[in-house]
């Protein structure tokens, strides 16, 4: 587990950060809480986060549209525990001890908004088993 927390980290990681790692971070802030430390970047981030991957998270209940891409650095991919490429062909920087996952997802960049909705569904099912493997609710 990352040292400063206590609690896993995830790194979300696409070229421009504008839609597929916004969504997937949002899903993972929204569905395990403050259980899991979450972050995403770009390897070349765009300008502004994708409107139709707005537009598909806000139909959720999520607002993500004050977010912005952000570049992917060396730190980031150490402070995480869990570095998720989203099919895109980026290369994470590689550590020791560090989970490394490709989730071969559609690009949403230039869709509309009917397009990204399947792609938002399949990421919040990739999130849900992602959180049931390294955040699981304690037992009660």
């Amino acid at each position: 587990m990352a040292e400063s927390s206590g609690k896993p980290s995830v790194l979300f990681v696409c070229v421009h950060n504008a839609g597929r790692s916004q969504m997937a971070a949002a899903w993972l802030a929204h569905l395990a809480g403050d259980r899991v430390e979450v972050r995403s970047a770009g390897s070349n981030p765009g300008g502004a986060v994708n409107p139709a991957a707005v537009e598909a998270m806000a139909e959720v209940g999520i607002d993500i549209s004050a977010e912005t891409p952000k570049v992917l650095t060396v730190d980031a991919v150490k402070e995480s525990d869990v570095c998720i490429t989203m099919g895109c062909g980026d290369t994470c920087p590689v550590f020791p001890g560090k989970r490394y996952l490709d989730w071969k997802l559609e690009d949403p960049a230039g869709q509309g908004v009917a397009a990204v909705r399947p792609i938002r569904d399949e990421i919040k099912t990739l999130v849900e088993r992602l959180i049931a493997e390294i955040a699981p609710e304690a037992a009660a």
